[in-house]
């Protein structure tokens, strides 16, 4: 994906890592899979929210824009408040909402939500299911398979062979 004119020259190399998380959100929809529950209606989209200030301007509506997976539309949705978001099949928690995690994480509950995030420990202690980092100035993720298992997700051993695990071990095998 290329940007251009000068919104993209300001700040380049934040529309960068959030060009790659957007594509990193996109992707999780296809190595995840959802109880009927998370769905309201089998014709649901499935939905990306991001909760708190948007770091991504356009840039994830673009990378999902006319997108099918597993036979579903993906929109993407942003608001503020979980209770708005309850529907998104994947949860990205701004840097902005820091201070809110643990009431966050709460209002969530057991939801089937991929929850993602980009804070130091967001899956090991705070309850998050994936989080991005950097290592060696590359973007990387890492995954708390067991939380994202206690929210009822499935995840493929594609998708888990790629992160750097996290959190207490499986107690059941892979898919």
């Amino acid at each position: 994906m290329v940007l251009g004119g000068s919104a993209a020259q300001a700040q380049p190399a934040m529309s960068r890592e959030y060009e790659l998380k957007a594509v990193f959100l996109f992707n999780f929809l296809q190595f995840v899979e959802w109880p009927p529950t998370a769905f309201s209606a089998t014709e649901s989209p499935l939905s990306i929210g991001v909760l708190g200030d948007n770091p991504f301007g356009r840039v994830l509506e673009d990378t999902v824009r006319g997108e099918v997976t597993r036979g579903r539309k993906v929109t993407v949705r942003h608001a503020r408040r979980v209770s708005e978001l309850r529907e998104c099949q994947v949860l990205f928690i701004a840097a902005s909402e820091r201070g809110r995690i643990a009431e966050i994480m709460a209002e969530l509950g057991d939801a089937p939500v991929l929850t993602v995030g980009e804070l130091p420990d967001f899956a090991t202690r705070r309850g998050g299911a994936v989080n991005f980092f950097f290592q060696q100035n590359k973007l990387r993720f890492e995954i708390n398979a067991a939380e994202a298992q206690r929210r009822g997700l499935k995840l493929s051993s594609q998708l888990l062979s790629l992160a750097k695990i996290v959190g207490p071990s499986l107690s059941v095998g892979r898919n």
